[in-house]
This record gives structure tokens, sequence and C-alpha cells, in this order.
């Protein structure tokens, strides 16, 4: 029997899974924060042009609460995004603020409920656990199975032309995450693709993050890879397939528990450098260098990577080795059927272009200090090439 590690494991305090939750917002926000009068929802333009903010918002008009719609959130929010909505927020003297979209749009919106009521300005709060005071209640409700961002304590902020700063900090956890597949119908399957790989790379590092792996993250790691492995393909063979969606949502939210606890490691730390460089999405970007990393972590994470195997590819059989190969064939596969880019060469970066990705990625120590081998600036540099 091994001695059990101690360990630390914060979340939401409340998760609704449920398709159709989303259009009785009002309802569930009224219940869990009586006297709430005004209410800002955080979005981004193209969300806002699929109407899909209608129902919920009518919901939480219906229940007496005035609503107001901050829609200018970018992909990777600058910080000026992040100011203009916490200024906005202030104007309109918010009582509680709800995220309502991708990644972009919850992390936006957990910096306004800490913002908007403090005296702290932005460039203060980077950096872990910098955040001093409360915040506004914050409910997230995710409309991509992807960053888990709902169900974790960081957001990140574009803070130049390619660098970025993350802000960790306890407050940042939501009061309430609204699951709702319904409002996941519209994505295009190239977006659902990118944004499930992403969420099945959370799982993964967090299954062998080399710090604060624990037996909670690990079972939320599981069980996450068992939903997203199988309904991934499904969900981007038929978007309108509302089961899969919905264990989509949820598999990418166990996993942002898992790695809000055990974080990321080596694929998000090289993956960073694309996204911020060459403007790829998020997902897209981890996706690419996520073969090449599991193949360099073998000789530290092949016991583990084994094991996940064996959720992803249950027929894999043969040595631990062998298994943990079959998991690398597999998520290429993936990649491979749900037609999402392949190679670096793809989105426009050239053998030119990788000094500069390998210098980038070793500024991440953060993540690289969780992997569970060691990586040089030599190894970075040659797993970009590998992904050429």
């Amino acid at each position: 029997m091994h001695s059990i590690p101690a360990f630390n494991f914060s979340t939401v305090s409340s998760i609704v899974s449920e398709p159709g939750a989303a259009r009785r917002l009002g309802e569930l926000v009224a219940e869990r924060f009586p006297g709430t009068q005004r209410v800002l929802l955080v979005t981004d333009p193209g969300f806002l042009r699929t109407g899909l903010v209608e129902a919920p918002r009518a919901s939480l008009e219906a229940q007496g609460m005035q609503v107001a719609v901050y829609a200018d959130v970018a992909a990777d929010p600058p910080e000026a995004v992040v100011d203009a909505a916490a200024g906005f927020a202030r104007k309109q003297g918010t009582d509680l603020v709800i995220g309502l979209g991708g990644g972009s749009s919850m992390d936006v919106a957990k910096l306004v409920a800490v913002l908007a009521d403090s005296a702290q300005p932005l460039s203060e709060i980077y950096g872990i656990g910098k955040v001093t005071g409360k915040r506004l209640p914050l409910v997230q409700v995710p409309t991509t199975a992807g960053t888990g961002s709902e169900v974790t304590n960081i957001a990140i902020v574009t803070t130049g032309e390619t660098t970025k700063m993350g802000v960790v900090s306890p407050q940042l956890y939501a009061d309430l995450a609204v699951l709702d597949a319904s409002l996941t119908l519209g994505l295009p399957p190239v977006v659902t693709a990118a944004t499930g790989i992403d969420a099945m790379v959370h799982a993964i590092e967090a299954y062998t993050s080399r710090h604060k792996k624990n037996p909670l993250s690990d079972m939320l790691a599981r069980q996450a890879l068992s939903l997203l492995s199988a309904n991934l393909v499904k969900a981007c063979e038929n978007g309108q397939d509302l089961d899969a969606r919905q264990a989509m949502l949820l598999g990418a939210c166990l996993a942002g528990q898992a790695f809000s606890n055990a974080p990321v490691a080596a694929v998000h730390a090289l993956a960073y450098p694309i996204g911020s460089i060459f403007h790829v999405a998020h997902g897209l970007s981890n996706s690419l260098v996520l073969p090449h990393v599991l193949r360099f972590n073998l000789p530290a994470a092949s016991s583990h990577y084994a094991e996940l195997a064996g959720i992803v590819v249950p027929h894999a059989s043969g040595s631990e080795e062998a298994r943990a190969q079959a998991l690398i064939v597999a998520m290429q596969q993936i990649a491979k059927i749900t037609g999402v880019e392949t190679t670096l060469q793809q989105v426009g970066i050239t053998e030119a272009d990788l000094d500069r990705l390998a210098d980038d990625a070793m500024l991440q120590t953060r993540l690289l200090g969780n992997n569970p081998r060691e990586l040089t600036r030599e190894d970075a540099r040659a797993i970009y090439a590998a992904a050429l």
C-alpha cells in the first residue's frame, strides 16, 4: 500500500449539469443569490450574434433583475478589454457577474468580479495569490467544451504584442458553474475538435503532473478522459447530438477541476508561444505539440500513459511501453479523424521560427516545473522540429 500524499483540493462550490439549464438561469441565480438586482453578462461578439444570449437574459429579467451585457471580449483578451469590462461593471453598479462564452469570456468575467469592487489595479494581481479582498458573486456558463475555465482559479491576459500573464487566486473560483450543452450545438466541427482535444490535454497533463497530482485529481482526470474520448468524434460528426455534447461539456469541466489542482505542464508551455506569436487557437496549439511532448515524456511517464491508454484505447495490449505508445497514436488519430491541423507548417510556422518558439517556451517556468521529465531549450526546439 502506497502512502497517500498530503494534498489540498479546491473547486467551485456548486455545479449544475443539465441540458436547457441556461433557460432557467434566472431561477438558479435568484435561488442562490437572493436580492441580486444588477447582473452583468460577459460574452463575445460572435456568441452574441448566435442569439443564444437571449433566453438566459430573459430568464434573469423575469426574476426582476436588470441585465447589462458586455460583449467586447476578444480571444486571448488584452488588458484593455479587462479594464473596460471592469469599468463598465462599476458604472452599472453590478452586483453579480456571469461569464457566458468560451475561456476568454469566462476569464474576463473572473477578473471583472475581482476588480469591479476593488482598489487593486489589474497590474497588481498577476501571479499567484496576489488578489486581496472579496469579489462579486460569480456564475460561469461555458459555451465550448474545452478550457474548463468555469471551474478553474486562473485567468490569462494578453499583456503585450506576444506576451501573456496569468492571475491565479482562490477568489477566481466561481460560486456556480452551469453546464448546458444546448449552448454548444452550433459549434463548428473544427472548434469542437480543438476545444475537445484541449480538454483531453488537461486531463492527461493533470494525471502526470509532477507536484500536485493527487487521488481526487486522478479520479477526475480519468473520468474526464473517458467521457471525452468516447464522445469527441461523435460530437464532431453530428454537432446536434445533445447527449454527446453534454458528455463533452462535463468531461471538460472534470478535466478543469483536475488541472486546477494538479497543474498542466510542457504541452501547455510549448503551446503558449504558438498561440501568442502566430495567433493559433489555444486548443489547436496544444494539439499540434501534444504527441511530440508525450513521446519526449515517455521515459518518465510511461506507466501513467499506459494507465490512460486503458481508458482511451481499451483494446491496447502488450508491454507498458506499447500501451503508452498506443495512447500517443490514439491522440494523433483523433486529430486526424476530426480534421484539425496536425503540423506546425499548416499554421504558417517554418524552420526559421523554431528558435524564437523555443526561447519563448523556456519562459514558461511555472508550467515546465510540473512536467514529469526535465526539459531543456534543446529539447523544446527538437519537439517543435518534430511537430513541423
